[in-house]
């Protein structure tokens, strides 16, 4: 089974840029669709972000869509989120997550596993 280490995160001010990346180990990262989730205080967990594993197609949230890049580096098994224009309502923990497409990408709900989180804090 993957596990994950997310990785990046921190304070910044709005319009300001982070980059998460999330380390994976096991051996069927590269053949797994990659997830980003955040979950927000008080909130339930939001898909953020997901990549497809051969295509490398993506898929993202409407709150994000234009501001956030995910992509991967299966050489490495990483995957990663760049974070442009950062508001204060992107504020949460995020986390990294793989699984099979449909599940990652259609229907935007994480896999079995995922890490522990790291934390996004925007200020305005």
């Amino acid at each position: 089974q993957v596990q994950f280490v997310e990785s990046g995160g921190g304070l910044v001010q709005a319009g300001g840029s982070l980059r998460l990346s999330c380390a994976a180990s096991g051996r069927t990262f590269s053949m797994s669709a990659v997830g980003w989730f955040r979950q927000a205080p008080g909130k339930e967990h939001e898909f953020v972000a997901g990549i497809a594993a051969g295509t490398g197609s993506t898929t993202y949230a409407d709150s994000v869509k234009g501001r956030f890049t995910i992509s991967r580096d299966n050489a490495q098994n990483t995957g990663y989120l760049q974070m442009n224009s950062l508001k204060p309502e992107d504020t949460a923990v995020y986390y990294c997550s793989a699984g099979p497409q449909y599940l990652i990408l259609l229907e935007r709900r994480p896999g079995t596993a995922w890490g522990q989180g790291t934390q996004v804090t925007v200020s305005s």
